[in-house]
């Protein structure tokens, strides 16, 4: 939560009646935070909560609500937002006035040093810290990772946590996995920038590497081990190969895949397997030495 002190009003009031190609510029101050994440506008760095447009900023007080137009910029610490329209809501606490949403509206883009995130639109929940972006062109990026969605894409600067819904798509080093819902877990590195841990596929989960191909209805992926385990319909093809089973973990460095049925002993559930021998070129139909 950002807690910011009154406004001072005539600093304000000389940045809401520029307009035009004049910068308007608010700074809102806040408490020093302890805590830093990549995208973390709500709680990353120190300071006040800084906001920047190019035509000027609009205070509604009856609405209370702050409109930010032209390439505005919302910023604080090494966290920054900008879109064509940044509107920022904020209510009276104790004396104090804390903005508790800020609303992105047009060519949005999230970003720190390491990360980006860009969508159409966002909404930013400051008491929550969570940022759910939507739209056209949805993809959340780190320096190893990318994440796409086509119907919403959320980051939890707390829990570290990205979520792509809608035809989910998650691209990490050679390996691409889809699924209708993508969550993936980030952990801090030794720097403070998101590491990736797991990625959780629900529906219609499939994982792709140069060699492997698996589809499951569920699945989870270990980046740190590069393990894979998917239930419910597993199909697991490796060039003409083919295994079906009910559970599969597949070791995604090794290549190495272990699949088991549903366990329950009926018989009804067994894994199956298609396996295709190379052919010999050498001993093609009508060579010698092919029994012909």
């Amino acid at each position: 939560m950002i807690a910011i002190a009154r406004f001072a009003k005539r600093r304000f009031w000389a940045a809401a009646v520029l307009g035009g190609a004049v910068l308007a510029s608010l700074v809102i101050m806040a408490p020093v935070s302890v805590r830093a994440d990549p995208l973390g506008l709500a709680q990353n760095g120190a300071g006040g909560l800084e906001v920047e447009s190019d035509n000027g900023i609009e205070w509604r007080r009856n609405e209370q609500v702050l409109i930010a137009r032209g390439n505005a910029v919302a910023k604080r610490g090494g966290s920054r937002v900008d879109a064509d329209e940044l509107r920022a809501l904020y209510r009276d606490r104790n004396g104090n006035s804390e903005i508790y949403r800020i609303i992105a509206t047009g060519n949005v883009k999230l970003s720190s040093a390491t990360d980006v995130a860009t969508g159409d639109q966002a909404v930013y929940d400051i008491d929550d810290a969570v940022v759910v972006l939507t739209g056209e062109n949805l993809q959340y990026k780190t320096p190893t990772e990318t994440l796409t969605a086509e119907e919403s894409l959320e980051y939890w600067e707390v829990e570290r946590m990205a979520v792509a819904r809608g035809n989910a798509v998650a691209v990490a080093q050679d390996r691409t996995l889809r699924g209708d819902v993508l969550t993936a877990r980030f952990v801090p590195g030794k720097n403070g920038e998101n590491e990736l841990s797991r990625i959780d596929g629900d529906g219609n989960v499939t994982i792709r590497t140069p060699t492997d191909f698996v589809v499951g209805n569920q699945g989870v992926y270990d980046a740190k081990t590069g393990i894979a385990t998917l239930v419910g319909s597993v199909k697991i093809t490796r060039g003409e190969n083919q295994l079906n089973g009910d559970r599969a973990v597949v070791d995604l460095n090794t290549g190495v895949s272990r699949l088991t049925s549903d366990g329950n002993g009926s018989g009804k559930s067994r894994v199956r397997g298609l396996l295709v021998p190379e052919k010999d070129e050498k001993k093609a139909p009508g060579q010698p030495g092919n029994g012909n």
